[in-house]
C-alpha cells in the first residue's frame, strides 16, 4: 500500500486500531463479518441457484419470497422500517412472484451486469408499497450482498459517502438506485481490496465492513 492516497492510509490504520489483526481478528469475525458469512452459508442451504430454479419452476414465488427475507430478518444489514416494507411488499402473490423472478434474473440471468441491476431496480420500485417506499440502496443491494459476497456490495449511503470521503474516493453517488451508482461502488470495493491485499480480504463482505468501519458512528474515535 506503499502507493496508497493518504486519506486511504488513515483508514487502514484506523480499521487495524480496532481490529489489530485485520480481517482474521477474533474481534472483527465476532463484530462485523460472522453474521454476514451465515446468512450466506443459510442462503446457500435453501436458496442455491438449482433449488432456486426448481423452485421457480414449481410457482413456490410466496416460499422464495419468504426465504429471502427471513435471511435478511437474521441479521442487522436493514433498518426496521426496510424490513417491514420489504415484508409488506412481498405479501401478495403478485409482489411474490415480481420479486423471485426478479431477483432469480439479477443473481443468475444472462444479460450484462448492468441491464441485470437496472431491470432488478425496475421491479423493485414497482412492487406493492403502503407507507416507506420500498426502492432504497439497501434494500436493492442487500440481496445480491448475501447470495454472492463474491461479487456485489451492500450499500448504505450515508456510511459509504462518510468512508468514500475519507478515503479520498470520488464516490458517484446518487439517491435513487441505478447502475453508474452501483458500478462506483464496485470499483471502491475493487480498490479497497487491491490496497488491503497484504491483510487478505476475502470477498466484499470484508470490503464492506472496511468501509463501514470508516463512515459509522459506531467507531468513533
Amino acid at each position: 500500500m506503499a502507493h496508497a492516497q493518504p486519506g486511504a492510509l488513515r483508514c487502514r490504520r484506523k480499521f487495524l486500531r480496532f481490529f489489530p489483526r485485520g480481517f482474521r481478528d477474533d474481534t472483527y469475525v465476532a463484530w462485523e463479518r460472522g453474521y454476514k458469512w451465515r446468512a450466506h452459508e443459510r442462503w446457500g442451504e435453501v436458496l442455491d441457484r438449482t433449488r432456486y430454479r426448481e423452485a421457480l419452476r414449481r410457482g413456490e414465488f410466496a416460499a422464495i419470497a419468504g426465504h429471502a427475507v427471513a435471511i435478511e430478518a437474521r441479521t442487522n444489514l436493514l433498518f426496521s422500517f426496510e424490513k417491514m416494507a420489504l415484508r409488506d411488499a412481498v405479501r401478495s402473490p403478485a409482489g411474490a412472484c415480481a420479486f423471485a423472478h426478479g431477483l432469480y434474473e439479477f443473481l443468475h440471468g444472462h444479460a450484462q451486469p448492468a441491464d441485470r441491476f437496472a431491470a432488478w431496480c425496475d421491479i423493485i420500485g414497482a412492487l406493492p408499497r403502503r407507507q416507506t417506499r420500498v426502492l432504497t440502496w439497501p434494500i436493492v443491494t442487500v440481496f445480491g450482498f448475501i447470495a454472492q459476497p463474491d461479487v456485489h456490495v451492500f450499500l448504505k449511503p450515508n456510511v459509504t459517502r462518510i468512508a468514500a470521503e475519507a478515503y479520498e474516493f470520488d464516490f458517484a453517488y446518487r439517491s435513487r438506485p441505478g447502475w453508474d451508482t452501483y458500478a462506483s461502488l464496485l470499483e471502491f470495493a475493487r480498490i479497497v481490496r487491491r490496497d488491503l491485499r497484504d491483510l487478505h480480504p476475502r470477498d466484499q463482505i470484508d470490503a464492506q465492513s472496511f468501509l463501514w468501519v470508516q463512515g459509522s458512528s459506531e467507531y468513533d474515535e
